[in-house]
């Protein structure tokens, strides 16, 4: 029999239209990454620079999904997941970022579907997620304009592939991260740094994202389209003025920066007079361009933030108060447990005019696991998904559209910056001998999801 505190709500509560699913991207699980036709994407010489990958590891194996893709999506069924997030690598697709296309990464995308299809499971496809070809990173990358043919003609070649097979669709990961760790801070790959960057950078991520929702809506038959935007509930450190106005501005960027051009608001400058000067890398017809009514919102939360006025911060004016020295529970990363602040962004997005369904596309936690005697107690992380979902539930009984969940991750895998050192999967892996254990949370999930 269930204890009440080990299943404090039920899979029904939810409804039973619900989407249960968990999330992973190529470059974080397949391996193989110079096989089998593949080109170099902009992590491969990244993760080689001294000092950028915390452990000095690299993703040239990560989980070895390629080879053991079977093996993994078995264990997701045994969970009671009956959806399965993944990206395809632009470099394996087109090793060259355009032009001849590598069918031996289509026949790879094609066998993950087909083994999804043998276990009834849905696939759910996402074109970006943050591995861009080296070949076009070496002609500007997202800060070149041409960038917008180049992701367009990569969308339609998927949906000429796969189009008559996946029916969700997930156009951009965190185009935020891209546009911020990747060519602004550098501390994600290409590595650029220099704000000079990141207007140019968002404009154009911000056109392509609205881009190719356009080409799935023409090119595949009831496609459902999405987008997945990070976010996080952002409070003043106080009622000062400075400090609520400087958590506007980091609620401008951190929130409403990609949704609001969907939506057809264009960019948040009202609060941020900054990007306004985006304006000089808009061409005609662009403002127009920019939005698209998708299906779904993939909302992305992990953490709250609370920041406040700081006059040594130009452009943002403002610093984050780190949760440690607000004395408030975090997982590995240091990112603050505040299953309030999921709620909270759940509605603030479902106050927008016109918002399509949310969907939950990531959630999750990296603990500091333990593998002992092919256990792993991960206590923590169980009582993460427990309190998150149970603010996820409130929300939705609340009126909030609501209509599925996915968990980051399915197993450790390659944790970008982090490399190995955090696990955020409800799947142990063993990266030395490959060899996967269902950690405490995942039996927790396969108690809930099936009922038993």
């Amino acid at each position: 029999m269930m204890r009440t505190e080990d299943l404090p709500f039920s899979r029904t509560d939810f409804g039973e239209d619900f989407i249960w699913g968990t999330a992973t991207s190529a470059y974080q699980i397949e391996g193989a990454v110079d096989q089998y036709g593949r080109g170099p994407s902009i992590w491969d010489p990244f993760v080689r620079k001294k000092g950028k990958i915390k452990d000095g590891s690299n993703a040239d194996m990560a989980c070895d999904f390629y080879q053991r893709y079977e093996e993994d999506l078995r264990i997701a069924k045994s969970l009671g997941l009956k959806h399965f997030r993944f990206s395809v690598s632009w470099s394996r697709i087109l090793p060259s970022g355009v032009g001849t296309v590598n069918q031996e990464g289509i026949d790879f995308y094609n066998r993950v579907i087909d083994c999804c299809e043998k276990l009834n499971m849905e696939p759910w496809l996402t074109l970006y997620h943050w591995d861009l070809p080296l070949a076009l990173e070496q002609q500007g990358g997202w800060k070149n304009r041409k960038i917008i043919d180049w992701f367009s003609n990569y969308t339609a070649v998927c949906t000429e592939a796969f189009g008559n097979r996946v029916k969700n669709w997930i156009v951009m990961n965190e185009p935020m991260a891209t546009a911020g760790l990747g060519y602004t801070t550098g501390l994600h790959a290409p590595g650029r740094r220099g704000l000079f960057n990141f207007l140019p950078v968002v404009h154009h991520l911000a056109l392509c994202q609205a881009e190719a929702g356009r080409i799935v809506r023409q090119s595949v038959a009831d496609a459902y389209i999405g987008t997945a935007l990070s976010c996080s509930f952002v409070e003043p450190a106080s009622q000062d003025r400075k400090d609520i106005n400087a958590a506007r501005r980091a609620d401008a960027v951190m929130n409403r920066l990609f949704i609001e051009p969907a939506l057809g608001m264009g960019y948040p400058s009202d609060v941020f007079p900054y990007l306004a000067q985006i304006k000089r890398y808009v061409m005609p017809g662009d403002e127009d361009r920019l939005a698209f009514n998708f299906d779904f919102i993939g909302l992305q939360n992990y953490f709250r933030v609370m920041v406040q006025h700081s006059y040594l911060r130009p452009v943002l004016w403002l610093k984050e108060i780190p949760a440690t020295i607000r004395q408030k529970p975090v997982t590995a990363m240091g990112w603050e447990i505040a299953p309030d602040g999921m709620y909270d962004i759940l509605n603030q997005f479902a106050a927008y005019k016109n918002l399509p369904e949310i969907i939950v596309s990531e959630n999750g936690a990296a603990f500091a696991d333990e593998l002992k005697d092919g256990q792993v107690e991960d206590i923590a992380r169980t009582n993460f998904f427990k309190e998150y979902l149970s603010a996820i539930l409130r929300a939705k009984r609340n009126g909030v559209n609501i209509k599925g969940y996915f968990i980051w991750t399915l197993m450790d895998n390659f944790e970008w910056a982090e490399g190995y050192s955090a696990r955020f999967g409800i799947v142990y892996v063993d990266f030395a001998s490959q060899k996967r254990y269902i950690k405490d949370s995942g039996k927790w999930f396969g108690r809930l999801l099936n009922d038993r």
